[in-house]
């Protein structure tokens, strides 16, 4: 499972957006001409009227990537390594080189628990021969440095795994991304961490699927299509505060934006269905923080 997790994390290429959020050759024309920044921006409302988008960049403005000349969807970054826009991208992880979002996700976790367990296990069946090294009763031969060397190296990375390991649980457990946490996504109304948090069992859900049964196993269970995701109605966290769905909403800053309401996919609709309170937000009922960006996100 440990080699099944990490050739999946591997060989999983990072999914980028469709080619509905790609500018038409006229707009591209017509974008690539204006010098001023308030043309371009009326440029690519227009061009994302009807695209389901619903975050901007902290100054209000369309996210658009210069280098794949498309408009990103909601928690899509583009990696400076890869040279490609993400979906839901989390990182660019150099043990796996490969970017790790929405397609590999689930992979990523599962590398890293059953790499945890797997360290533990090595830790444990080499302990008791650690003990003897230590106490003088283990004979005096050239393995019982190759007994030391393996019980520090396991304990080592079961340590350092352990706390990446149990921060993407945090994650997972409030729906973002590792950029998100430092820099929140911004909707219309404002900054908000916990923007796309749905509460820590559909969160839960979203990466994982709801079929418990393939949890544990590295294939793609995952819901949505990575370029659309249901997000909260209010700003208060889910696990610390119960919201009514009558909450007002924040009053709206910063210049107008058009962002239209887009019908739920199967999935979405799974995953708010059973609660009331939770909508796919709309242009007014969105808020959000700002912070600074990941090393290799534009």
């Amino acid at each position: 499972m440990f080699v099944w997790s990490y050739w999946k994390t591997i060989f999983t290429s990072p999914a980028s957006p469709s080619n509905e959020f790609c500018l038409s050759k006229a707009d591209k024309e017509q974008y690539e001409k204006e010098e001023r920044p308030e043309s371009q921006q009326e440029i690519l409302r227009r061009a994302a009227k009807d695209l389901p988008i619903y975050t901007t960049t902290a100054s209000r403005a369309i996210r658009y990537c210069d280098r794949c000349q498309l408009i990103k969807p909601d928690r899509c970054h583009h990696c400076s390594a890869c040279d490609i826009c993400v979906l839901k991208m989390d990182h660019h992880c150099p043990w796996v080189n490969n970017c790790v979002g929405f397609s590999n996700y689930k992979f990523f976790l599962l590398f890293l628990m059953y790499s945890l367990l797997y360290c533990l296990f090595v830790a444990a069946t080499v302990l008791q021969y650690f003990i003897k090294f230590w106490t003088n009763e283990l004979p005096d031969t050239h393995a019982k440095f190759h007994v030391l060397f393996l019980f520090f190296v396991a304990a080592m990375f079961f340590i350092s795994i352990l706390s990446l390991f149990s921060y993407h649980c945090w994650l997972v457990g409030k729906n973002r991304s590792t950029i998100e946490t430092f820099r929140a996504p911004t909707f219309r109304n404002g900054p908000d961490k916990n923007g796309f948090s749905l509460g820590c069992s559909k969160n839960l859900r979203e990466v994982f699927g709801d079929e418990k049964k393939y949890w544990l196993l590295p294939i793609f269970t995952s819901l949505g299509d990575g370029c659309n995701f249901p997000t909260r109605l209010v700003i208060m966290d889910p696990e610390q505060l119960t919201v009514s769905s009558q909450s007002e909403p924040a009053k709206s800053s910063g210049p107008s934006q058009s962002f239209p309401t887009r019908p739920l996919s199967e999935s979405q609709n799974r995953l708010l269905a059973s609660d009331s309170q939770w909508v796919e937000s709309g242009p007014e009922e969105e808020n959000v923080k700002s912070g600074f960006c990941n090393t290799f996100c534009a």
